[in-house]
């Protein structure tokens, strides 16, 4: 009962995730992208730890720690970016 709530939650998330990726595609400004990125490697994670308890495997647990590693560093690295391009977010 309970891993069909996990699974029913992460098909929401996977719709969400579907309309902020028209936002980080259409975004009319660059902060608009930013944030919508950031929004889908978040919601990815949490996709990713739902599957894991959903269905009790741990690899998707590490999947989303390393996914959230590289979502904070891609974070870091468009902050720099937009800052030295002097569109300061």
């Amino acid at each position: 009962m309970l891993e069909t709530a996990f699974l029913a939650t992460a098909a929401a998330l996977v719709v969400l995730a579907i309309v902020v990726l028209y936002r980080a595609v259409k975004g009319p400004t660059m902060q608009d992208r930013v944030v919508a990125v950031n929004v889908l490697g978040t919601n990815t994670v949490v996709i990713l730890a739902l599957l894991a308890v959903a269905m009790d495997t741990e690899a998707f647990l590490d999947i989303a720690l390393v996914y959230a590693l590289l979502n904070f560093l891609m974070a870091i690295a468009i902050s720099k970016f937009t800052v030295k391009r002097g569109d300061v977010i």
